[in-house]
This record gives structure tokens, sequence and C-alpha cells, in this order.
């Protein structure tokens, strides 16, 4: 039999300062798509704290497909940009950094640690190349969907973007094949 959940109060959820609504408005409602970037630079420590808050978001079966490359350097922004369409060239360079988010084709070698308890699901993925690939890009998709939340939490504008050649990206930056490149995430301070 089911018990009926009493609903917490708000200060419980919020904190007494309301610092986790403040947060949680500044992710949604005041979020949107940005075109143009601060000139201020997004440090290692922002980054690290940005995966440890997306990493755990919940995915089918943990599988977890999706990696994340951090494109800061000079060096790395020109390599990217031949891949780019050109309405996106000047706001992906000028931006502090922008994330590759990719799937990684052979995620099913992580699932014995993420999913122990049951076998079936890598069974699956290794004998049906359709549906691991679909369930790859869902969830990395899912997990770039964090990525951006995430950002927003820590006061981060976005602008994802899918305007790039994805076979350039994946030939620059994932040249052994095993990761694909989805959607691109310029991001920077607000």
């Amino acid at each position: 039999m089911l018990k009926s959940l009493a609903m917490p109060k708000r200060k419980e959820v919020c904190g007494e300062d309301g610092a986790l609504l403040r947060s949680a408005r500044r992710v949604v409602p005041t979020a949107r798509t940005h075109r143009a970037w601060l000139e201020r630079p997004v440090s290692d420590d922002i980054l690290r704290k940005l995966y440890d808050l997306l990493k755990m978001g919940p995915t089918s079966t943990n599988c977890c497909p999706a990696r994340f490359v951090f494109v800061r350097s000079k060096e790395a922004k020109e390599r990217l940009a031949p891949a780019l369409n050109p309405a996106n060239v000047a706001r992906t360079m000028t931006a502090p950094v922008t994330a590759i988010v990719a799937t990684d084709t052979r995620y099913h070698e992580h699932l014995p640690k993420l999913w122990p308890h049951d076998d079936t699901p890598r069974l699956r993925i290794v004998n049906d190349a359709v549906f691991s690939e679909t369930k790859a890009f869902r969830n990395s998709t899912l997990q770039g969907g964090y990525l951006i939340f995430a950002a927003r939490a820590l006061g981060l504008d976005c602008g994802p973007l899918s305007g790039f050649n994805s076979a350039k990206v994946d030939e620059v930056f994932f040249f052994d094949g095993r990761w694909k490149s989805n959607f691109l995430q310029p991001r920077v301070w607000q």
C-alpha cells in the first residue's frame, strides 16, 4: 500500500536564505541561448565543478555515453573553426570555452561498473548495433542537457549549436573513431 508523501516546506527545499530557489530561477526561466560573450575566462576549477554537477544525472541503465572536450586555447579553437558553419565561427571563436558533447561508441564497456546487477542491457547493446547507436545518441544528448543546466546553475551563459560538420570535428578531435560529436556548447560567465 502506498503512503501519501507530504510535500516538503519551501525552506526545507530552498534553504533559509532561498539560495536554491534563486539558483533554479537562473537555470531555466531566465536562460536563453546566447550569441555573444564576455571576455572572461572559465577556470579549470569551474569546469571541474561543472562536470561534477552533471556526471550523476540519470541515463538509461546508467549508461552515461557522453564525453566532453573543453576547447579553450587559441590553437584548439583554430582546429575547430573549419568545422563550423560560417554563422557560428565568430561566436565560437570568441567564447572563452566551447564544450564538444560527444558520444562514446563503446560506452557499453563501462556498464559492468555502472549497471553491475544485470548484464542484459550490455549484451543487447553489443548484439544490436542500431539499438546501441540510438541509445547512445539519446542518452549523450540528455547528458548534454545536464551540461547546460549545470552551466546555468554555476552562472554560465550557454549557446548550444548544431551548425557544424560532425565528420570534420570527429576527424580533428576524435581521430580514432571511438567518440562521435553530437553538438557544441559555447559558454561564458553571465
